[in-house]
């Protein structure tokens, strides 16, 4: 049964806010200055994981300084869930890649099987160099052990949404990072 907006309403109620926006807003200056260091002088493409990488691309889009271009893919394994399944491709890139620097950014870094699964794809695609950068990354020990080259914040073993992070379709646009609540 799919969530209301009204039920939405409600579950941002009784959710715990994690990041405050003013708090967001800083780890995304200090993840684009380590980037900017990183890869002024590179050329590089961004490629935004569609859907929860748009908030944190557009940010880092506003706050990279230097000349970059901006590219986009969809495959998703939670398809409005909270459990994720098999990969599903729905949108490929459009640059070319091969010999090129890219910048994965994507919105969490959870168990890692859809951003693994990117990163070897954008490799498989001929680039140079491929490098991962998450708004968020959550403290656990579960899934394939990746970590990503550019992390904002890290976030408790917990259900979260905001700031591109979806609360079962709804929420990619609160301006916090919020858990669920025990009550939702």
């Amino acid at each position: 049964m799919a969530l209301t907006a009204d039920q939405a309403a409600i579950a941002l109620q009784h959710a715990d806010c994690l990041y405050d926006q003013a708090a967001v807003e800083a780890a995304m200056d200090r993840m684009a200055e380590r980037i900017a260091e990183d890869l002024s002088d590179r050329d590089p493409i961004l490629m935004c994981v569609m859907n929860g990488g748009l908030v944190p691309t557009a940010m880092l889009m506003t706050r990279l300084r230097f000349p970059l271009r901006v590219d986009y893919l969809h495959a998703t394994r939670y398809r409005e869930r909270t459990t994720g399944t098999d990969l599903q491709w729905k949108k490929h890139h459009e640059m070319a890649l091969s010999g090129r620097t890219v910048l994965v950014v994507d919105d969490i870094l959870d168990e890692g099987h859809t951003l693994a699964a990117i990163l070897d794809y954008v490799r498989n695609q001929g680039a140079a160099e491929v490098r991962s950068a998450v708004l968020s990354h959550k403290l656990h020990d579960r899934g394939v052990g990746l970590q990503a080259d550019y992390v904002a914040l890290t976030l408790p073993d917990r259900y979260v949404f905001g700031y591109g992070m979806d609360y079962k379709g709804y929420w990619r646009n609160a301006p916090g990072i919020y858990a669920e609540g025990a009550s939702a």
